[in-house]
């Protein structure tokens, strides 16, 4: 998996590199209320920067006392100034000193030095302006993230002295009881009370058949009770189920780091110091060269100047700010679209992804059952067969049933074998309706061929004579196909892994288009098989499961995919990537996010890289003045930010291809 990569890289709110807006504010770890002040600040510093380049231009009289025009300046540097020098000494006290608010903060003050007053102004509103953006992204994206996380259960019916009451979940106590209604999520885990009922497990186990579970066994909390109202009695307490792992793990999300955010990190520490140094440079070597050659003349406030420009120019914040800034984006677009990354790491991760493994039931499939041929039974035996299975609570009856509706007749002696089906006297003929292991069970001879049809079988006998059968399969989503054939475009192989036998594997690939399709395995079948794709480290494999089952495959992939909606606990906190929406074209949305931002922060360092080089190599020279270097980096830091934010405001059709209109 791909965090096994790497270790948890966290950081504290102190390492502003990242570029919050707290800058402006000085305290960074009120994060909250400075991002509601963070805008006024710089926005005062910039409406009085032009207030008084406008008063200058115009020619008003008593503005141009130069020591008027110092306090005019003065007071427009104070919002912004102070929290950058204040940010400065407490980087300095934690032992960075060479931090990108250290070069504003030179570069500002020597700007008022040398009589620069509206370029020392604008150095520390734009920088704040080009930071409170970025954290304004920032924490749309963190809502979008925290939004998506309202998938599971948020109440509980617990009852208590004989009365119903609807409670959160965290305040169910060990020993409550907890009534479920069919078709609703087990919240908490707990014991069985009353007779045996049926759940749905596939979410947990990735079995297409319902279990039936006894009174006084275990229930887990993401089972759905499927026909009757239950019961339990709870184990254990909400604050130890996988939900609140998964919270804690989408709260660090953003502590994940992608390599190319971890480079910018380590390249901001080693290029900072060099950039002080190289600016000292500028000032000493002309001097140097003037002692040496007697002859040439050495202004220092010339030189000073063009070292500040230098300083200026090399802020690393475009990058600082627009790399992370690309990857909550990303994450923050994925969101919206059922799609959530438990961090950057991972979504940089797809963007190397060069095949996908689904597992099949429940993932490609409903995992729900639908009659999909009937062999040898008439209609009047068809809806005998219905009235029988009328009698029961399982999931392939309700499919026969919904599939024709059931004969008024009268049915006796009705008797259900666990394991095997059901077997009833009707007109004094006695019925046999349920798997090939029945027929067997009751001496009754069959097609050997049945055991090859790709499907559940429903067989059926009438007084020890094989009559027919009725073939069930749950259908594959409704986006599987399209999902399959986006990958596919997309240079992607797929590859299917399922419990259900070969037959059946094979006709499900077939339908989606899937080429390699394996069957009959178990879960360490699904290992090895992963295991083998992996071998040599030539693939970046990603692996698509829901199950408990599928939990080891998704931790030893490169990146591991939950469907998250109906999936289970265990995969949802093993998983790198959660698909709440439980539609496998999410799948191909992922990926296709992965690579934009990768494609989008390739271009920002490119393009930050580019510019700065150069124009630093002009205000060395004298050629580029201090205007154009404040420019020059706030402009590159924005243009970078507002291309990072493209894949949170881009909706169009051509960036979401698998999306349904």
């Amino acid at each position: 998996m791909a965090h096994s990569h790497e270790n948890e890289h966290k950081e504290t709110c102190q390492n502003h590199s990242h570029g919050c807006s707290c800058c402006c504010e000085g305290h960074c770890h009120d994060h909250v209320e400075e991002e509601e002040m963070s805008w006024w600040k710089p926005a005062l510093s910039l409406a009085l920067l032009l207030a008084g380049i406008i008063m200058s231009a115009m020619g008003v009289q008593w503005f141009q006392n130069r020591w008027v025009q110092f306090a005019w300046y003065a007071v427009a540097w104070l919002p912004t100034g102070l929290g950058v020098l204040r940010e400065a000494i407490e980087e300095a006290r934690e032992g960075e000193i060479f931090s990108e608010f250290l070069l504003m903060s030179v570069a500002s003050i020597g700007a008022f030095a040398i009589g620069e007053y509206p370029e020392a102004v604008a150095v520390m509103a734009l920088y704040c302006i080009g930071e409170a953006l970025q954290d304004r992204a920032v924490s749309r994206a963190r809502g979008n993230i925290q939004s998506l996380i309202a998938f599971r259960p948020d109440h509980a019916v617990v009852v208590r002295d004989g009365k119903h009451e609807t409670i959160n979940p965290a305040d169910v106590k060990v020993g409550d009881i907890v009534e479920v209604k069919p078709g609703e999520r087990v919240p908490v885990d707990g014991n069985l009370m009353g007779e045996a009922a049926a759940f749905d497990t596939a979410a947990l186990t990735g079995e297409s058949m319902p279990r039936v579970i006894e009174g006084g066994d275990e229930v887990l909390a993401g089972m759905i009770a499927s026909d009757s109202v239950v019961r339990l009695k709870v184990l254990r307490p909400a604050s130890e189920s996988a939900v609140s792992r998964i919270l804690h793990m989408v709260e660090e999300a953003t502590e994940r780091k992608a390599p190319a955010e971890l480079f910018i990190r380590r390249f901001a520490k080693v290029y900072t110091p060099i950039v002080v140094a190289l600016a000292v440079l500028v000032v000493v070597l002309p001097w140097l060269y003037s002692l040496a050659v007697p002859s040439s003349p050495y202004d220092f406030s010339e030189w000073l100047h063009r070292a500040l420009i230098f300083l200026v120019i090399s802020c690393p914040c475009a990058l600082v700010i627009s790399i992370p800034l690309s990857y909550f984006a990303g994450i923050g677009a994925a969101s919206r679209r059922g799609i959530l990354f438990k961090g950057s790491n991972y979504l940089d991760a797809m963007a190397h992804v060069d095949t996908v493994v689904f597992d099949k039931t429940g993932t490609l499939t409903t995992g729900r059952f639908s009659v999909t041929q009937v062999e040898g039974l008439n209609n009047e035996q068809l809806a005998t067969v219905a009235a029988i299975e009328q009698e029961s609570t399982h999931p392939i009856a309700a499919a026969i049933i919904e599939h024709c509706p059931p004969a008024q007749v009268s049915v006796n002696d009705l008797k259900n074998i666990a394991g095997y089906g059901l077997s009833a006297t009707l007109d004094s003929k006695t019925w046999l309706v349920g798997t090939t292991r029945l027929l067997e069970h009751e001496g009754v001879l069959y097609p050997t061929g049945l055991k090859d049809v790709a499907g559940t079988i429903v067989a059926v006998a009438v007084d020890g004579k094989y009559a027919g059968h009725i073939l069930l399969s749950d259908k594959p989503k409704e986006d599987a196909a399209r999902a399959i054939a986006h990958l596919n475009r997309e240079g992607i192989e797929t590859v299917m892994l399922s419990g259900d036998k070969q037959a059946l594997a094979d006709q499900v690939a077939s339908q989606l288009g899937i080429i390699s399709a394996h069957g009959d395995l178990l879960p360490q079948d699904k290992v090895e098989h992963i295991e083998r794709l992996m071998a040599g480290g030539e693939r970046q494999v990603a692996f698509v499961g829901d199950g408990i089952n599928d939990a080891p495959v998704l931790a030893m992939s490169d990146v591991g995919i939950a469907m998250g909606a109906l999936g289970s606990d265990m995969a949802i906190e093993t998983a790198d990537v959660v698909i709440q929406t439980d539609q496998p074209s999410r799948v191909a949305d992922a990926v296709t996010l992965g690579r934009r931002t990768r494609r989008i922060v390739m271009q920002n360092i490119a393009f930050a890289i580019t510019v700065k080089v150069l124009v630093m190599i002009l205000g060395v020279l004298g050629i580029a003045n201090m205007w154009q270097a404040v420019f020059a980096d706030v402009g590159v830091a924005l243009l970078c930010v507002l291309n990072s934010l493209r894949l949170m405001h881009n909706h169009k059709a051509e960036d979401n291809p698998t999306q349904s209109r």
